[in-house]
């Protein structure tokens, strides 16, 4: 799994269910990491060289897979690292911006959100949106409520690896007015040209890729993306990025299958169906409760 092993876990609002411009952004080159201090969950492989400063064009074909570091745009201002409590630690996973009724919902893996071992949330989950070398343009955004599927609780079900959760505003306005937000995109079949960007938990720095997905199974979705180590769980899966509304379409999450693929070069994800939708709606329809 793509995720790094957590130090405690506390109660938090859970739901289980069955079934704004950002300007002047500009080019980021350095790498640091961190010493996390944690160990990683599942297996993650060592990390490798720091991948070009670059960005291709929304237009731009699908890529080789070949990782690289994004720029800062509007685009990827809107998905960020995971930390516990505040950004003192390690990231651990990666999560984004998805649109919803509240205006203040994101997306991730579940296994990001949910401790399978206690049988609870992670409590005090925070978000940094394009978290860069410590930098966070909007600063923390604090998460109030996790929602995730029955049957993820109960068994892991790698086709439910996935998690909604809630944000609170923060000075008075919700993170999707401040940052925007991406559609979610369901039934969109196996065969998908798309960029994923995530925050292995060895940098900070995000990275990036692009290619085509292909299909694993029934329920599961397949990529090449170089260097997808430890901490891109939940990096979303963006398809079809409209540069001048300045909105996609996630129809993935890094997760699924062996919690995202035990190779930093291969990587799975849940397939959007209408388990997933459901979801989603169900998260909408509790916010506030």
């Amino acid at each position: 799994m793509r995720s790094l092993a957590r130090r405690s876990v506390l109660p938090l609002t859970l739901v289980i269910v069955g079934a704004a411009a950002v300007v002047g952004y500009a080019a980021e080159e350095t790498h640091t990491s961190r010493n996390g201090g944690r160990s990683s969950y599942g297996k993650s492989g060592e990390p490798g060289q720091a991948p070009e400063d670059q960005d291709p064009s929304a237009t731009a074909p699908a890529q080789d897979g070949t990782a690289y570091t994004p720029l800062r745009t509007q685009e990827n201002a809107r998905i960020g690292a995971v930390f516990e409590k505040d950004d003192h630690g390690a990231h651990f996973c990666t999560a984004s911006v998805v649109q919803s009724k509240g205006r203040n919902m994101l997306i991730t893996a579940a296994h990001c959100a949910f401790d399978a071992d206690s049988g609870k949330p992670v409590d005090d989950l925070v978000f940094a949106p394009d978290y860069r070398n410590g930098d966070e343009p909007t600063g923390l955004w604090k998460v109030s409520k996790v929602v995730v599927d029955d049957r993820w609780t109960a068994s892991q079900d790698e086709d439910l690896d996935v998690a909604f959760l809630t944000v609170d505003p923060k000075d008075g306005k919700n993170i999707q007015d401040v940052l925007g937000g991406n559609s979610l995109g369901i039934d969109r079949g196996f065969n998908n040209e798309v960029k994923i960007t995530g925050y292995p938990t060895s940098r900070d720095t995000p990275i990036s890729c692009q290619n085509r997905t292909t299909k694993f199974s029934d329920t599961q979705l397949r990529i090449q993306c170089t260097d997808f180590e430890g901490g891109t769980s939940g990096s979303p899966w963006l398809a079809d990025y409209d540069p001048k509304s300045h909105t996609g379409t996630v129809i993935g999450v890094l997760g699924g299958h062996e919690g995202g693929g035990d190779e930093d070069d291969v990587s799975y994800a849940a397939y959007f169906d209408k388990d997933i939708a459901k979801l989603y709606q169900r998260a909408q329809d509790e916010d506030g409760d």
